[in-house]
C-alpha cells in the first residue's frame, strides 16, 4: 500500500542473507542450550496456518516445524484453517492454554480485518506475538498467453470495459484487494475480485482461466519463471533483480506499494521463558539454508522480528491502516 509500513526491499540477496542467518544460528543455539528457566515442551506443538495446504506459508511453516522438531525432541504439527479472509487460524487459539503447545500464523489480515468485520477477538489483546517469519512479494501476473503484454495495456482495459475482467486474491480485505482497490483510486480502471483460500487455489484458476489475473504474493513465481506466466508490474518500492526487466507500479505512474508480513503467535498471557524458548527455536530453524531457498523461489525474504518488535509492529500497523481501510471502502470513521 503507498501509505504503509515499508519493509525491506525484496530480491535475491545470498550472502548477505546467509551470513546473517549463520550469526543468528550461533547466537538461537546457546540459548537454547542454556539450561536457565528455558521452556522445552514436553509433547506435540500444533501451529494452525490460515492459508491452503500446499500454498507457500504452509510449505513454508512446515518446513520451520521440521527444524523446530529437531530442536526441541518434539513433533510440530501444522493443521490448515483457511478462511474468513485468513483469520480463522489465530481465532483457533482464543481457548486454548497459554503453555505453548497451540500456536498460529498471523497474517497481516488480522491486524485489518476487525476494522471492517465484528470479530469475537483483538488482535492486540487477545495474542501473545512471538515472532516475525516471513512478507510476501505482491505482484500482477497474467498467463503468457495474455492480450495484456504491459501493466499499461490491462489498466486501459479496465477503464474501457469496467469490472469485466477479473483476478485472484487471498480474501477480502487482504492485500492483494486493498493493493487493487489503490490502483483503482489511482488509474480509473475498475476490475473484480475473486477471493480464494490460498496460493495454489487461485493459480489453479488463473491457468484454468476462470480469472484474467492474480493481483497477490509470488505463487505465481514457479510459473513465471517455466515461462506459463508474466508479471506485469510488482508492487514493490523496487525492481526485483531476478526480474530486472519488469517494471513496478510505481515506476508506471501508480503509487501503490502492497505489504504483507506474517509471523507467529500464541494465546494471550504466556509466561515470558516459553514465548523466549520459542523464539529461540524459531530463529534458529529460519536459519536452514532449505528454508531459505523455498523461500527465495517465491521471492520471500525472512522477516525478522522479536517477540517486542512484532507487537510494537501490530501495534502502529493497526492503527495507520484504518485510514486505508475507510478510504477503500472496507471501514467506517
Amino acid at each position: 500500500m503507498s501509505q504503509s509500513i515499508r519493509l525491506p526491499r525484496q530480491g535475491r540477496l545470498p550472502r548477505r542473507r546467509f551470513a546473517t542467518l549463520a550469526g543468528l544460528a550461533a547466537v538461537a543455539a546457546p540459548l537454547l542450550a542454556r539450561g536457565e528457566s528455558r521452556w522445552k515442551p514436553e509433547k506435540p506443538i500444533t501451529i494452525y496456518n490460515p492459508f491452503a495446504a500446499g500454498g507457500v506459508t504452509d510449505v513454508h511453516v512446515r518446513l520451520l516445524g521440521e527444524s523446530v522438531s529437531r530442536i526441541f525432541g518434539q513433533q510440530v504439527i501444522v493443521d490448515v484453517k483457511p478462511g474468513a479472509a485468513g483469520t480463522l487460524a489465530p481465532a483457533m487459539l482464543l481457548n486454548a492454554k497459554p503453555d505453548g503447545y497451540q500456536l498460529a500464523v498471523m497474517s497481516i489480515n488480522s491486524l485489518r480485518y476487525p476494522h471492517y468485520q465484528k470479530t469475537n477477538w483483538d488482535p492486540l489483546k487477545d495474542f501473545t506475538y512471538i515472532c516475525g517469519l516471513s512478507a510476501y512479494t505482491m505482484g500482477i501476473v497474467v498467463r503468457s498467453d495474455s492480450p495484456w503484454k504491459t501493466i499499461d495495456d490491462m489498466i486501459a482495459a479496465g477503464k474501457k470495459e469496467p469490472e469485466k475482467y477479473n483476478y485472484g486474491t487471498s480474501g477480502t480485505g487482504g492485500t492483494g484487494q486493498l493493493m487493487m482497490i489503490e490502483v483503482e483510486q489511482k488509474t480509473g480502471a475498475r476490475f473484480t475480485t475473486v477471493p480464494y483460500k490460498g496460493g495454489a487455489e487461485w493459480m489453479q484458476a488463473l491457468m484454468s482461466g476462470q480469472v484474467d489475473f492474480i493481483a497477490d504474493a509470488a505463487q505465481w513465481a514457479p510459473f513465471v519463471d517455466d515461462g506459463k506466466c508474466r508479471v506485469l508490474a510488482f508492487a514493490t518500492e523496487a525492481r526485483i533483480p531476478k526480474y530486472k526487466d519488469t517494471p513496478t507500479l510505481i515506476e508506471r505512474g501508480i503509487d501503490v506499494v502492497g505489504q504483507s508480513p506474517y509471523g507467529l503467535v500464541g494465546p494471550k498471557n504466556m509466561p515470558p521463558e516459553i514465548v523466549e524458548s520459542l523464539y529461540a527455536a524459531f530463529r534458529q530453524a529460519m536459519a536452514e539454508p532449505k528454508v531459505n531457498e523455498y523461500l527465495d523461489k517465491f521471492i520471500q525474504l525472512p522477516w525478522y522480528k522479536t517477540p517486542a518488535e512484532y507487537r510494537a509492529f501490530a501495534e502502529k500497523y493497526y492503527v495507520e491502516v484504518k485510514p486505508l481501510l475507510i478510504k477503500a471502502g472496507l471501514a467506517k470513521e
